[in-house]
């Protein structure tokens, strides 16, 4: 897929048309033309005119979940949703320092995965692999790129978890059956030109002016 940057490429209007104060004019036009036809050896090409794959605009939504904590709770106990709504609607606090809420415990030789919701936890004097309760105010969603790098994880989204989310929620885990693909195009983005920072010579003349417009002001103020 091409995309041109035409944004600076357009014609003033003699009279505005309400808010629309330019067109583009027929050079304009031409010159859009020939960035699209020449774009493996235009002068615009990197500049004004890029080329992508399809997956570079792709994008998983992934919903993110954290268990639930609940002061009070027997942490060695199974609840349902029913029991767990019921003890909200009773008045139960959330307690992020209270341990989380199971809601599951899987037969004996499911393998643990964290990322996805399954923990291993001591339970009853074994290790048992549990599911936890989300909790639906910590619930949230990150954008990962369709072409995220796996690097030493099963996949790009595994990646991108573990980088960006559980440094700061360890906790949390990814509910697959959520997940979503989209595709959203941004010119801002692929065609981003940076500011460029002020010199430190640019910004000591300003201070002295703004010194000496000061020095006056008070002189002024004195008399």
């Amino acid at each position: 897929m091409q995309l041109i940057d035409a944004t600076e490429w357009y014609t003033p209007l003699r009279k505005n048309l309400g808010d629309k104060s330019r067109e583009l004019g027929p050079d304009d036009i031409d010159r859009v033309v020939r960035t699209f036809l020449d774009f493996e050896t235009g002068s615009d090409r990197g500049e004004r005119s890029k080329v992508f794959k399809n997956e570079d605009f792709g994008y998983y939504k992934v919903q993110v979940e954290r268990p639930l904590r609940l002061a009070g709770v027997d942490s060695s106990s199974v609840y349902t949703t029913a029991q767990l709504n019921q003890l909200l609607k009773d008045g139960a606090k959330r307690d992020p320092d209270a341990d989380p809420i199971m809601t599951k415990v899987h037969p004996k030789g499911t393998v643990a995965d964290p990322h996805r919701g399954r923990f291993e936890v001591p339970l009853r004097g074994q290790m048992r692999v549990v599911s936890y309760a989300p909790d639906p105010e910590l619930r949230d969603a990150e954008q990962v790129p369709l072409l995220e790098p796996a690097g030493d994880c099963r996949d790009g989204i595994e990646a991108f978890i573990r980088r960006e989310v559980l440094p700061f929620a360890p906790d949390a885990w990814i509910d697959d059956s959520k997940t979503k693909v989209g595709y959203e195009i941004s010119f801002t983005k692929h065609f981003y030109k940076p500011t460029p920072l002020r010199t430190l010579e640019e910004i000591r003349a300003d201070i002295r002016a703004l010194e000496v417009v000061s020095d006056n002001l008070i002189a002024e103020i004195a008399r």
